[in-house]
């Protein structure tokens, strides 16, 4: 699953839709419904808050961001917090699908680090807080590839034919391509698309790249590959577990990502939902959380608590450079979408 390396079992995962028929609510006070990328929280955070507040968390998730999407915009399913990201987020919010926070009942906001707040998908933090966050990298077998690796252009050469891998998600894998080119990985430019369509036409003709997503990490664990794009999570955690893998942010930049927890406009229990909202936003439970899911936490006082070659890592927590260089997504009109989607096309009609 995207963006996460320890993935909790479904099994036992109350699924809501039943729950939230017309009569089965057992009483606002008494549960909340969060719906979550994955199981992408710890169990320890969920029974210590149900202890602490009285108050169930019945989780259902999702393996897409646009699947909740079109959960939240398309059907009558109510759910009282939801886990948003940064791509999806001003669009929701010029939907009216998110509601604004009263962040008095959200003290622990003044605990995430300021670099991660009022950020251009909702200034103000008007209707998000953000929850975690990392990037799309490299990783690498130090054993095979022995030249340094600072740059999107070793996913191009020649000699590491047949064991290099790429996303198989257009907006991330041509994002690559324009970062390589030096230009912005939200480009809106016909001719610099189509820059970035070759080069992803001419590393099909040198390097034969494997394309997928989730099967990236096994594949570079067992050595059928040797240089991945990879989310950091999974690449960190990769490289702790074996001493011949390094993870790193190429030079041109990268896409840096940030998910964040929301209240849904049609919400039922709006208190627990803060209540809940506020509980994982201390640092406690951040800390619990990053050590659980393997990425990296935008709660300040969290990360001092960090091992110090995580909380000073900077293919981790970048550094203000590498920041700079970076990039969230914006969402893209409907006709550049459609370019993106005919040029994707174009690249995969190959295989």
């Amino acid at each position: 699953m995207n963006k996460f390396k320890k993935v909790v079992s479904l099994v036992g995962v109350v699924l809501v839709a039943g729950m939230l028929m017309t009569g089965c609510s057992k009483g606002r006070s008494e549960s909340i419904t969060f719906f979550n990328y994955g199981a992408n929280i710890d169990d320890e955070t969920l029974k210590q808050f149900e202890e602490e507040y009285g108050i169930q968390v019945k989780m259902d998730t999702f393996d897409d961001m646009d699947t909740m999407y079109l959960k939240i915009a398309g059907s009558d399913l109510k759910y009282d917090v939801i886990l948003v990201s940064d791509a999806l987020m001003p669009t929701m919010i010029k939907e009216g699908l998110l509601q604004e926070l009263n962040k008095e009942h959200i003290p622990n906001i003044t605990q995430i680090d300021e670099e991660y707040l009022d950020l251009s998908i909702d200034p103000g933090n008007q209707y998000s807080i953000p929850y975690m966050f990392g990037t799309i990298g490299i990783i690498y077998d130090k054993n095979v590839v022995t030249q340094e690796v600072d740059s999107w252009d070793i996913l191009w050469d020649e000699q590491y034919r047949d064991k290099v891998f790429m996303f198989d998600t257009y907006r991330d894998t041509i994002g690559v391509a324009l970062k390589k080119l030096n230009y912005s990985l939200n480009s809106d430019n016909p001719e610099e698309l189509e820059e970035a369509k070759k080069l992803l036409l001419e590393q099909r003709k040198r390097v034969d790249p494997k394309y997928g997503v989730d099967n990236g990490t096994t594949m570079i664990a067992t050595g059928e590959t040797s240089i991945n794009m990879i989310w950091s999570g999974e690449g960190l955690n990769l490289q702790e577990e074996y001493p011949n893998l390094v993870y790193i942010l190429p030079k041109e930049g990268v896409n840096f990502w940030i998910d964040s927890l929301c209240i849904p406009k049609n919400a039922v229990n709006v208190e627990g939902a803060e209540k809940f909202i506020n509980f994982v936003s201390s640092k406690e439970s951040a800390l619990r959380i990053a050590d659980e899911i393997g990425y990296t936490t935008p709660n300040k006082e969290a990360r001092l608590e960090q091992p110090e070659h995580v909380r000073n890592n900077p293919n981790a927590y970048m550094t203000k450079e590498m920041m700079e260089l970076s990039e969230l997504y914006v969402p893209l009109p409907l006709d550049v979408r459609q370019l993106y989607d005919s040029i994707w096309t174009q690249i995969k009609v190959n295989e």
